[in-house]
């Protein structure tokens, strides 16, 4: 049976000498007064019970989540996390993770998880329950329902308890100026604990690392998320100790890691890292022959003093296993890339190399004659032109599935035709801000007539450029911010989500979208006459599939011929599988 299925919220404890008096009240048997020990018979008693003055909470609680089944709680999704965009880039396609916010009201009783009580019989107080039925129910209780039935009786207290040493997935919001003993008490209570998510809105230092080294003895994956100005204040070194001792850990993804300065990663069993804002840092050491996928994401800070070249070379002698590389940085150069390539990674998969401007063609050569398996490569923000699109054409043809492209401003609509055109598997494609106006930002229609606005025609052959694209599997397009597109044609039969966020040139006369199962299309920054031209299309599409009515053919068999709607209906209904068949949801256009 699987246990590790709950969800709990807790606050800060309360409670004092004079309030537990309080909820005590009179003993069994007595026929006094509680408060004022006058007889009860005939008596009002006006004495009220005094507050406690003891209570000490912090100004935010603790929320603390794991993965509940669908049926428990509605699922929230989550926007990915930025910490390895390429390598992630069809998230849209994973399940919903659940995020609550409950807030409780009420305060919980210090010994409702008091850890000093024996194990009692489950049966003993559970209504006549038998003890799996009642752990059944209460696993799917809400966190305020949970909270609710551990202070009912001694049963379901224990049941709680054993609860919360089931838990295998914690995610815990700690908000600003909670002290770090109440995450440590939340981790205590789990000792089975494998996948730990922090979302940190306070600063994270090495008494909280240690409190989770401490607590999590069995952790296999742990993900810190930082928000608003929270920072992580860990050391290279101390992160460096926690991966070593660590022997089960499997996963580490962190934010905010510009304090690091420099360290050295020994793990034999760790086999996914993901850091970010990493900043100057003086050496870089992975020892981690079980590796397999690397995220790295600098500061694009002028002053950045990292040496990729080296991290690069050692990276490729210690981690021969690696099948997915992430590197985001504004140093990335053609030496790191020659690097790279004489790591020889026979298993190499999934190559992001994003913001290196210095990375060209020339790179791209280097990466396709080592690298011939490749199945998503991103060089968004390089310098690679059409002929190195080219080149990705020729190498990867059969194998090629994601190419990102963004902010490269030497591709034009021909390398991305030919993209199409020559890589049959291709399935999402990003070519953001490629198509670009130099001299243009973001036109807009006028609002009184909904006019277009003309631009000067000193670099038309930059700006009126048209894009015909007719592929078979491609599901994701992305054309974010491309300025100088004039026309754009869509064949993709396949094809769910269009990006066209800022097009602001684009002629809505030259826009043609034969993409009958296109779900969503992003035309945020648009004009209002390209705006209603793509709410007419798709309109139109989803009319046309619903207008469906069955052939006939004629007496002779010599002709068919289509059946008026009324007659259909009521000679020739139509059956319900193939009506299911032709039902589709309505696509979106979407303007925010």
């Amino acid at each position: 049976m699987d246990h590790s299925h709950i969800a709990a919220a807790l606050s800060a404890p309360h409670g004092g000498d004079a309030s537990d008096a309080a909820k005590r009240g009179k003993k069994r048997g007595s026929y006094n007064c509680g408060r004022c020990g006058l007889p009860k018979k005939g008596h009002n008693c006006t004495v009220k019970t005094p507050a406690s003055t003891a209570a000490a909470t912090p100004d935010s609680s603790l929320s603390i989540v794991s993965l509940p089944s669908s049926s428990a709680v509605p699922s929230l999704r989550q926007s990915p996390s930025n910490l390895g965009r390429a390598l992630s880039f069809d998230d849209f396609d994973e399940p919903a993770l659940v995020v609550d916010r409950y807030e409780p009201d009420e305060k919980v009783d210090s010994d409702v998880f008091d850890e000093t009580n024996p194990d009692l019989d489950l049966d003993a107080d559970a209504g006549g329950l038998p003890a799996s039925l009642m752990w059944e129910v209460m696993r799917r209780l809400p966190p305020p329902g949970l909270l609710s039935a551990a202070k009912v009786c001694k049963g379901w207290r224990d049941t709680t308890k054993r609860l919360w040493r089931a838990v295998e997935e914690l995610k815990i919001r700690v908000p600003a100026n909670v002290p770090v003993r109440f995450v440590a008490s939340m981790l205590q209570k789990c000792p089975g604990i494998v996948r730990l998510s922090l979302r940190m809105e306070s600063d994270f230092d090495s008494t909280m690392l240690a409190c989770i080294a401490f607590s999590c003895p069995n952790l296999e994956c742990m993900k810190i998320l930082t928000f608003d100005a929270a920072i992580i204040r860990i050391n290279g070194d101390e992160l460096g100790r926690f991966v070593a001792d660590k022997k089960s850990l499997k996963s580490l993804k962190m934010e905010g890691c510009s304090n690091l300065g420099g360290f050295v990663l020994c793990s034999s069993s760790l086999s996914t890292l993901w850091l970010s804002d990493l900043h100057s840092l003086s050496k870089m050491v992975f020892n981690c022959p079980q590796l397999r996928e690397i995220s790295l994401e600098f500061s694009c800070l002028e002053n950045d003093s990292t040496d990729l070249k080296t991290m690069i070379e050692g990276l490729g002698r210690s981690c021969p296993r690696l099948q997915n590389i992430h590197i985001a940085s504004i140093r990335l150069s053609h030496s790191a890339v020659l690097a790279l390539t004489a790591a020889q990674l026979r298993g190499l998969r999934m190559l992001s190399l994003v913001l290196g401007s210095e990375i060209t063609d020339a790179s791209v050569a280097a990466i396709a004659s080592s690298y011939p398996n490749l199945e998503l490569l991103d060089l968004s923000g390089s310098g690679v032109s059409d002929s190195g699109i080219s080149m990705i054409c020729n190498v990867f043809p059969d194998t090629l599935t994601r190419l990102l492209l963004a902010l490269c401003p030497n591709v034009t609509s021909s390398g991305i035709q030919f993209a199409t055109f020559q890589l049959p598997h291709l399935e999402i494609m990003d070519c953001g801000m490629t198509i670009c106006d130099p001299n243009t930002e973001n036109p807009t229609a006028d609002e009184n007539n909904c006019n277009l606005q003309k631009t000067s025609g000193v670099n038309v052959h930059l700006i009126n450029q048209k894009l015909i694209i007719k592929h078979s599997r491609l599901k994701k397009l992305s054309l974010w911010g491309c300025t100088g597109l004039d026309a754009l044609y869509l064949n993709c039969p396949r094809l769910i989500d269009l990006n066209l966020n800022s097009c602001s040139n684009l002629h809505p006369g030259r826009l043609l979208l034969q993409c009958p199962n296109l779900e969503n299309v992003h035309a945020s920054g648009c004009q209002d006459m390209l705006i209603g031209a793509i709410q007419s299309q798709v309109h139109d599409a989803s009319a046309e599939m619903e207008n469906h009515s069955q052939s006939k053919r004629l007496p002779d068999g010599s002709k068919r011929i289509r059946v008026p709607h009324l007659l259909s209906e009521e000679e020739f209904p139509e059956p319900e599988k193939k009506r299911r068949k032709i039902e589709r949801q309505l696509c979106n256009v979407l303007l925010d």
